[in-house]
């Protein structure tokens, strides 16, 4: 699973041939989480709060990249690595 980007020591992960929806992985520690793209909504998994913060951040600045990606990983594409927060 190719990591996408990183900050603050949390990994935004995203599979090739992954489940609808369209979600990112994020991870700090030994924490987890399944996030969807179009709203931000936690699908599984949690995060410490002040991490989910960070993520949430992040993801609402990038929604299109992240879109982007989604799409070429389920079209066999390459996933392009996306600004840190």
């Amino acid at each position: 699973m190719p990591i996408i980007s990183m900050f603050y020591g949390i990994q935004i992960l995203m599979y090739y041939d992954d489940h609808n929806p369209p979600h990112f992985h994020a991870k700090y520690n030994q924490y987890k989480s399944l996030i969807r793209i179009s709203d931000l909504a936690v699908i599984n998994g949690n995060l410490p709060p002040k991490a989910l913060g960070l993520v949430m951040e992040w993801a609402s600045q990038h929604t299109s990249e992240l879109t982007d990606n989604w799409n070429n990983a389920r079209n066999g594409g390459i996933l392009h690595s996306i600004e840190p927060l």
